[in-house]
């Protein structure tokens, strides 16, 4: 929580932002809140003004009752902002420091909510980043869209498709494991486009036919067809050792095997499952801890999985380094990180692939699964895991340290540049293998990839930049994407 005593030694950022407000409600205002309640939420502070070495301090605001009042009757008119998500707890006038100044809490707005929006324009839609409020790009507005619907996006029927397109191989091993799971369900007995039907992987189209839903051709489809429905369909585990070099990779491009989330599940839970063995095993750690740490990391995988926005950008990557597992995926939280590590909570971005898995008994659908993750990670004496989340592309990420190490202890040391010349190299041979691998990449990506903050992989990125070895796309001030330079 922000001390507004001590005003001066913030800085603006993602979550504050400072108005001067002395010729009364300035205009930028409402794109702010748009940009708040689109992202993580925020507080706007009126009457503080930023100085040029960007501290922030107080002007006395003579009338903030009455700029309060045309607050209210602004933020209300839905001509001018799509809808009011303030309770009036969430706008106060304060002293600070002998002047008066106006706060306004603008909270992360629920999903059902988004995009909020300004005059009346859905496209008016803002976000914020570390260099303020920018307009919503079509991608993100859509994925807004998207989120907000009643019926969960993998619930769409994909009536140019027929159920060919369902490996049969894929499927075969879920009914086996749907079997031992429920012996004696009165759906064994079905053949298997009833049990598609049944299961929601399969629908009936507007032509009166069966066609796979969105939900069965991710859990069950061949990466062939995946791709024509999910044009960035990625799903990708790499093993890395202390010189962070991939030893061991899967990916649902390579040819070999489906790409399905069904098959991946597997594949991925089973090699991270053999690493803890090992990993507790060399600590002396007893049975008890094993199993509870391996279903903690089948969870925190189907959780991934299940809340992937599968229509954006950046795919699935499980990254497992010696001491850190990481989860990312696309799209940011449904409920936010707080409420989501709360528990109680469940709002799965795809429910109809949630629930495939919870007819093989994974994933816990009642909200308790995270919170479970954090309890199995303190029982371990183990740091804290911890949930971020990065725009354009919207991208959420799970952090599972393996060691008691304390969160900030790395972050401290790469803001700092605590670093050997050997370790600068090897992050930067990090970098450069990722951008070998993917075309492109962003600054947030590369840096879940190499295990840092995005401000110091932007500034490996900004050295490398200089150097001629990769380029970026997009403006000078605000690069969206690199890759290695042709």
């Amino acid at each position: 929580m922000i001390d507004l005593n001590n005003i001066e030694k913030y800085r603006e950022n993602n979550r504050l932002e400072a108005k001067k407000a002395l010729g009364g409600l300035p205009k930028s205002i409402w794109e702010t809140y748009s940009a708040f309640a689109n992202t993580l939420g925020g507080l706007i502070l009126l009457g503080v003004e930023e100085h040029k070495d960007r501290s922030l301090h107080t002007v006395d605001l003579p009338d903030p009752d009455s700029l309060i009042k045309e607050f209210w009757d602004i933020v209300n008119d839905p001509n001018k902002v799509s809808i009011n998500i303030l309770s009036s707890k969430d706008v106060y006038s304060l002293e600070v420091n002998g002047d008066h100044i106006i706060v306004i809490n603008v909270p992360r707005a629920d999903r059902s909510y988004k995009p909020v929006y300004i005059d009346g324009n859905p496209l008016n839609s803002y976000r914020r980043d570390g260099e303020g409020d920018y307009r919503c790009t079509r991608e993100e507005f859509q994925a807004m869209e998207r989120d907000a619907a009643v019926r969960t996006q993998d619930m769409r029927i994909l009536e140019d498709m027929d159920l060919d397109v369902i490996d049969r191989d894929s499927l075969r091993d879920y009914r086996g494991r749907m079997k031992s799971s429920r012996p004696g369900h009165v759906w064994e007995q079905l053949d298997d486009e009833a049990f598609l039907l049944r299961i929601g992987a399969a629908g009936i189209g507007t032509d009166g036919e069966k066609h796979p839903t969105a939900a069965g051709l991710l859990m069950f489809g061949d990466h062939h067809d995946l791709v024509r429905v999910f044009n960035d369909h990625l799903l990708v585990h790499q093993e890395l050792n202390d010189a962070g070099r991939a030893t061991f990779r899967i990916t649902s491009s390579s040819g070999g095997w489906s790409g399905n989330v069904y098959d991946f599940f597997f594949r991925v839970s089973e090699r991270l499952s053999q690493g803890i063995k090992e990993l507790l095993k060399d600590r002396g750690m007893t049975g008890e801890d094993e199993a509870a740490v391996c279903a903690a990391l089948r969870e925190a995988l189907a959780n991934c999985l299940v809340n992937a926005d599968h229509w954006g950008r950046g795919g699935v990557a499980v990254i497992k380094r010696p001491e850190l597992i990481t989860m990312a995926n696309p799209g940011t939280m449904r409920v936010g990180p707080d409420a989501a590590v709360s528990g109680g909570v469940s709002d799965p971005r795809n429910s109809a692939m949630a629930k495939m898995f919870d007819f093989i008994d994974i994933g816990e659908r009642a909200g308790s699964g995270i919170p479970n993750i954090f309890r199995v990670w303190r029982e371990q004496g183990w740091a804290e895991p911890a949930y971020t989340e990065s725009m354009d592309p919207d991208r959420t990420v799970l952090s599972l340290p393996l060691s008691p190490e304390k969160a900030g202890d790395k972050r401290h040391e790469a803001e700092t540049g605590d670093e050997s010349a050997s370790e600068n190299e090897r992050v930067r041979s990090s970098i450069i293998e990722y951008l070998t691998d993917n075309p492109q990449g962003n600054a947030a990506e590369i840096a879940e990839y190499i295990g840092s903050t995005p401000s110091r992989a932007g500034e490996y990125l900004k050295d490398l930049l200089g150097e001629g070895i990769i380029v970026g796309e997009g403006t000078e001030s605000r690069i969206r994407a690199y890759r290695l330079k042709r």
